[in-house]
């Protein structure tokens, strides 16, 4: 039984940081822990014992964990705001290795746009994200097929996804984190052209 509590992934499960998970536990592969969720980034003031949603987060996280690694080998989620990013480095602090292969899909970045941004020591590819979710673009991205992976269940899914993702040789353009600041559009609003 592999327990969160043993990989890197337990600190922030301590700190209260992993929330809205659509898989928190063990995956196929033995003593690996997997997440799809949200991390959160910043904590709201709470009120009493009133529960409050973070003001922001790491949204529509896939991450892997191994029992006895340091580090988290690969990392996927979705920032409102390329501004995050720094409190993404720094929430993960620790977590993270230069090895590592960690995206992050921003909503006001050029939509042609793919950069590496380093922060600290740890590299994070930065792609644009509209209209669309961090699996259906990392499924593309590390050339996986919905009908290679549709027997799998919600852990072998993640597994087969991620040990494709390692893998993905992205070159990217060079990006300082002041550049990205400098270069980043306004938000958009996810809810503006939706149905009410």
């Amino acid at each position: 039984m592999t327990s969160i509590d043993n990989t890197v992934l337990g600190r922030l499960d301590k700190e209260g940081r992993l929330l809205n998970a659509v898989l928190k536990g063990e995956t196929t592969k033995p003593g690996r822990f997997g997440f799809r969720g949200d991390i959160a980034l910043k904590f709201q003031a709470q009120v009493a014992d009133e529960k409050r949603p973070p003001d922001y987060s790491v949204e529509q996280v896939l991450t892997v964990a191994d029992e006895g690694e340091t580090a988290i080998p690969v990392l996927a989620g979705y920032l409102h705001s390329f501004a995050y990013l720094a409190d993404a480095a720094k929430v993960l602090d620790g977590a993270l290795s230069q090895n590592g292969s960690y995206f992050m899909f921003c909503n006001n970045i050029d939509l042609s746009a793919k950069y590496r941004t380093k922060i600290g020591d740890i590299t994070f590819r930065v792609l644009p994200c509209d209209e669309s979710t961090v699996w259906k673009e990392m499924m593309d991205l590390a050339g996986v097929d919905k009908n290679d992976i549709k027997k799998l269940n919600t852990a072998g899914k993640l597994d087969y996804l991620l040990d494709a993702a390692k893998n993905v040789d992205a070159l990217y353009d060079e990006l300082s984190y002041d550049e990205g600041l400098a270069k980043m559009t306004p938000v958009k609003n996810r809810n503006e052209n939706r149905p009410v």
